[in-house]
C-alpha cells in the first residue's frame, strides 16, 4: 500500500505502508508495487502531474490483469519481471 507523509513547510515523504523491508533486499521477492504506486501518488500530490500517475496506475491495473503476479500475491514472478511488466505497459 503506497503512502505519504506530507508537510506543510518542506518536501513530502513517499514511502510503501510496510517501510523498505531491508530483510529481504537482494533476493528478488519483495513486491513493487506499492513503491511504484507511491511515485504515482506523488507525481499526482508533489507535481501536479494527474495524466502521469494515472498512467502509472494504468500499468499496473494492467499487468495485475494479465496475470503478473509476485509470490506474495500468488504468483511467481520476482521483483524484476513485476517491475518490467509495468514498465512494458507505461
Amino acid at each position: 500500500m503506497p503512502s505519504a507523509s506530507h508537510s506543510e513547510n518542506g518536501p513530502s515523504l513517499y514511502e510503501p505502508i510496510h517501510g523498505s523491508a531491508p530483510d529481504i533486499a537482494g533476493q528478488g521477492i519483495a513486491n513493487p508495487i506499492s513503491m511504484i504506486l507511491s511515485v504515482a501518488m506523488m507525481l499526482r500530490d508533489s507535481f501536479g502531474r494527474y495524466e502521469d500517475a494515472e498512467r502509472v496506475e494504468r500499468a499496473v491495473e494492467a499487468s495485475l490483469a494479465a496475470g503478473t503476479l509476485t509470490r506474495d500475491i500468488g504468483g511467481q514472478a520476482s521483483t524484476k519481471e513485476m517491475t518490467e511488466a509495468i514498465i512494458a505497459r507505461l
